[in-house]
């Protein structure tokens, strides 16, 4: 068994997670995790990394939001493997980082749907997370992701490409962070009792 994979739906943010990986494998999984069945059979753990949109104003572009569990459209939600202790090595490299609920939807998520996902609690959404999750079998699952847009930061706006070329610096700086909490999840040392349920 190898240790964590980092999932990327694009191959742009596997190109700029991957700048700052010694050792650990990036499968690009597609837009809307399409080409989930590329992910290995045996790892320690599942990472989807990436770009997302922020659902509430207390997430700025450029933040990164590290997912405590995975919703999906419909019932229930899968809990993220020690997202504090993720947290924590990201803030150590001197990212700005939150913690909560983050979900998966099968578009872009825009005004008034942000309104309603926020007030169900959820974070950021994202496109990947939850298909991935569902291949993870009992794996444990981790999803970072790097906010783009938001409420007041619309995608369709020309300030999204200014936007955009910030967030891919920020998700550059989180593969040592990743690496760090790998090694600390597959040794048990991640200081949580979260524990994984299908």
């Amino acid at each position: 068994m190898v240790g964590p994979v980092v999932c990327a739906a694009l191959g742009l943010e596997a190109r700029a997670v991957r700048r700052g990986l010694a050792r650990t494998p990036v499968v690009v999984v597609g837009y809307r995790a399409r080409r989930a069945d590329r992910l290995p059979d045996a790892c320690a753990a599942l990472v989807v990394v990436g770009f997302g949109g922020a659902l509430d104003e207390r997430l700025r572009p450029g933040d990164v939001l590290v997912a405590d569990e995975i919703r999906g459209t419909g019932p229930g939600s899968v809990p993220c493997a020690a997202p504090r202790l993720l947290a924590e090595e990201l803030i150590r490299d001197g990212l700005s980082v939150q913690v909560g609920p983050l979900v998966t939807t099968d578009h872009v998520v825009r005004a008034a749907e942000r309104a309603r996902w926020a007030a169900r609690g959820a974070r950021v959404a994202d496109m990947e997370s939850a298909v991935v999750a569902a291949h993870a079998g009992k794996r444990p699952v981790a999803a970072v992701r790097v906010v783009v847009d938001g409420p007041g930061h619309p995608l369709l706006h020309p300030g999204v490409v200014g936007r955009g070329l910030a967030a891919r610096r920020v998700l550059a700086r989180t593969g040592p962070a990743l690496e760090r909490w790998g090694v600390l999840l597959v040794r048990g040392e991640d200081g949580e009792t979260e524990a994984r349920t299908p």
